[in-house]
């Protein structure tokens, strides 16, 4: 049985104005509401409120784990319009969800660029640099999702116009270059050096056999930020390991249809069904693993913010390495029977043959034996 350590009213009362702080009294003053959920179904479809100073709508998603880490916000640019200009001590990442438009950024020197956007596109807001959105189209809404390390900054000035009003440029940051938005494909490992990604739903991949079932992987540190990011993918009938890491990870579905496992040490999986659109943040160190049961690749995005890594003396993220020798990753052969018996399942009532026997037989091969 599960257990949310949930206690009486009486003891709760005590901390009720801990729950508060200078972060979520913002989103309440913007007029907003905080979705507190690690899954939202659909972030093309959730429901939204007017958002009068940024002149869109708009809704905050940040579960009780993350918040103070990195949050996440949905925002709608009305067919025809743009959003209001602002600046922000604080980074942002960019997905495009629905539509089309662009974006201009400046500083306070005079630089300025401006990129064009679509669905599928994936950008970072440089550090205090102005920035101002345009819907391209006069028909339809444009909207996309997009995770900030807002609450600590916040939380740590509790001052809203020092962080949104501030006149400081950080030219190592961004000092206008031309070529700033420009797609970009060198490559440093697994990471992709570049500040802008067209379509993220088919940009090409690393291969990462490290996360198991032969998937690809590629990671992206945009704007010279300390929020990063990465995307997987995995081939039909397959599935990813078992993982766990710190809190704020905000996992997008691009394509593909499939679930996920989310569980606490100790406890039995909660399981979530998604397809493109979909949004899970598991909460700080749950074990969480995706399974693909449909007949395409799947593919999702994360975005997360640096806590959210645990790395060994290597710099390696604990995530990637097995619980046989200390890390966080648990292998095909210590997985519960209760995975793949559900996997199977789940891809018998889409008429799919499981492709994991081999991926079982491989890792044998290089399996640290247990301590």
């Amino acid at each position: 049985m599960a257990r949310d350590a949930l206690v009486k009213d009486e003891l709760a009362a005590k901390f009720v104005t801990e729950k508060d702080s200078p972060y979520t009294r913002w989103v309440a003053a913007e007029g907003l509401d905080i979705i507190a959920a690690h899954y939202v179904p659909d972030l093309r479809t959730v429901e939204l409120k007017p958002w009068v100073r940024r002149g869109g709508r708009g809704v905050f998603i940040n579960h009780e784990a993350t918040r103070t880490s990195n949050d996440c916000y949905v925002c709608e640019i009305p067919a025809g319009g743009k959003l209001a200009p602002r600046r922000q001590l604080f980074e942002e990442m960019i997905l495009v969800l629905d539509g089309q438009g662009s974006t201009k950024v400046w500083n306070d020197a005079g630089a300025e660029v401006t990129f064009e956007w679509q669905a599928g596109s994936l950008f970072a807001i440089p550090l205090n640099a102005h920035h101002q959105h345009f819907n391209g189209s006069g028909q339809k809404a444009a909207r996309f999702v997009s995770s900030t390390n807002l609450p600590p900054v916040l939380n740590l000035y509790d001052d809203v116009d020092f962080v949104f009003n501030t006149p400081k440029d950080f030219p190592n940051r961004f000092a206008g270059e031309p070529d700033y938005f420009s797609p970009k494909s060198e490559q440093k490992g697994l990471l992709l050096d570049t500040n802008f990604v067209a379509d993220a739903v088919n940009l090409p991949l690393v291969e990462a056999k490290e996360r198991g079932a032969g998937g690809g992987h590629i990671r992206f540190a945009m704007a010279k930020g300390s929020m990063n990011s990465h995307i997987s993918q995995f081939p039909v009938g397959t599935y990813k390991k078992g993982h766990r890491h710190g809190p704020g990870a905000h996992v997008i579905i691009l394509s593909g249809t499939g679930y996920s496992l989310m569980w606490p040490e100790g406890e039995e999986p909660r399981r979530y069904e998604w397809g493109p659109g979909a949004l899970i943040v598991p909460p700080n160190m749950w074990f969480h693993q995706h399974f693909n049961v449909g007949s395409e690749p799947a593919r999702y995005l994360a975005f997360k913010h640096e806590v959210v890594s645990v790395r060994n003396a290597q710099g390696v993220p604990k995530a990637w390495i097995s619980q046989r020798i200390g890390g966080d990753q648990i292998d095909y052969a210590d997985e519960s029977p209760y995975v793949r018996e559900t996997f199977r399942e789940a891809l018998a009532k889409y008429g799919i043959e499981p492709q994991m026997d081999q991926v079982y037989t491989a890792e044998l091969e290089t399996l640290p034996p247990k301590p």
